[in-house]
């Protein structure tokens, strides 16, 4: 899993899976699923992610540096 966070667009991209999007869906107005193949999910998309985190989190999580990897 690798999480990413672009300042310049407000979006946290949560990657779940190594593998191709085939399709995106809208969950609502911030929330983003990509599907691979399969019709699994391989990534969450959040806009306006300052917004929606709190402001603990926000101070915490960002800037996320390095990529978090799976140990």
């Amino acid at each position: 899993m690798k999480i990413r966070y672009f300042p310049d667009t407000d979006t946290l991209y949560i990657e779940l899976a190594d593998r191709v999007s085939s399709s995106s869906e809208a969950v609502s107005d911030n929330l983003i699923v990509d599907t691979g193949v399969l019709g699994k999910p391989v990534g969450l998309t959040l806009e306006h992610y300052s917004q929606i985190a709190g402001t603990s989190t926000t101070l915490t999580l960002l800037p996320i540096t390095p990529v978090l990897q799976p140990a």
